[in-house]
């Protein structure tokens, strides 16, 4: 009896992990912090290049 419960406990535990590796991912992948750095000086300079700076106006006459 017990190397039976053995034999179900170890393949029930491949089982397991079998599934597991299948199983959708919920994490996000890592990013260092350098590209993290990266990432935000680029999405800072495209903010830059985007806005060109125009004439106040107001939008109301007072």
């Amino acid at each position: 009896m017990n190397r039976r419960k053995k034999l179900n406990q170890i393949l029930r535990a491949n089982a397991k992990k079998a599934s597991a590796k299948l199983a959708p991912k919920n994490k996000d992948t890592y990013v260092s912090k350098a590209d993290r750095l990266k990432l935000a000086a680029e999405a800072d300079a495209q903010a830059t290049t985007d806005s060109t700076p125009e004439a106040v106006s107001p939008s109301e006459p007072v």
